[in-house]
């Protein structure tokens, strides 16, 4: 597969994945084109590039980002994104620069970087695999059982068969998709698991929601973009 430029995005074919909800018993049925994905989640070092800031608890520049909200990452795409001369897959209104971006918007015709769906999320997990896994669990994530509890840095584990590091474990990542907006509102779509989780967190299908200004040490988030030409 082929890998873009400075921030390692792999092409992802295009596919169809299943989903399912544990909590409704509801499973659904997505086509996806072809689309771009990060070969690791987002990194400290890049995130205070971009930003000047570094919210991180742990510190390292290889570690992934944590502590930031859905909205700062849905920022942190668009400012690397005009960084580069690329179109901002978002728009935010005006309002708080701390909080939720409520009634942010997605340009599905823009080049520039944005947060995966949790379709494209999962297909990319699974990497053409069917199991919950895309190998053993000891190999290809940190998680509770092997992680000493703490975050270790990105691409220390083996890959999954597309090239794509830290898709379980080391931190739960933010999707862009609304998890179930007439039970929890506006919480947003988190997948993957993260370094404090049990192994049982750590599969292709969980599901995970959370409000969208949450800042927590396990959570962070990995770039997507749209195939444009």
């Amino acid at each position: 597969m082929k890998t873009s430029a400075e921030h390692g995005i792999i092409a992802v074919p295009a596919g169809r994945v299943t989903l399912s909800d544990r909590r409704t018993e509801r499973r659904w049925t997505v086509d996806l084109p072809a689309y771009g994905l990060a070969v690791h989640p987002v990194t400290q070092e890049l995130y205070e590039r971009v930003t000047g800031e570094r919210p991180s608890t742990a510190h390292g520049d290889r570690l992934p980002v944590e502590g930031v909200s859905w909205g700062d990452a849905v920022r942190f795409c668009n400012a690397l994104s005009d960084r580069e001369g690329l179109t901002p897959a978002y728009r935010i209104p005006d309002g708080d620069p701390d909080g939720d971006p409520d009634g942010a918007e997605w340009d599905g015709n823009a080049d520039g970087y944005r947060l995966p769906t949790e379709a494209e999320w999962e297909h990319a997990c699974r990497a053409g695999t069917t199991e919950a896994r895309y190998g053993p669990l000891d190999e290809i994530a940190w998680h509770r059982g092997n992680s000493a509890e703490r975050l270790h840095e990105t691409g220390g584990r083996r890959p999954n068969d597309w090239g794509l590091h830290d898709m379980l474990g080391n931190v739960w990542e933010w999707c862009w998709d609304v998890y179930d907006a007439e039970v929890y509102g506006g919480y947003r779509v988190l997948r993957g698991g993260g370094w404090f989780d049990e192994h049982w967190s750590c599969r292709a299908s969980v599901r995970r929601r959370s409000h969208p200004t949450l800042r927590i040490d396990d959570v962070g988030f990995r770039l997507a973009r749209t195939l444009t030409g």
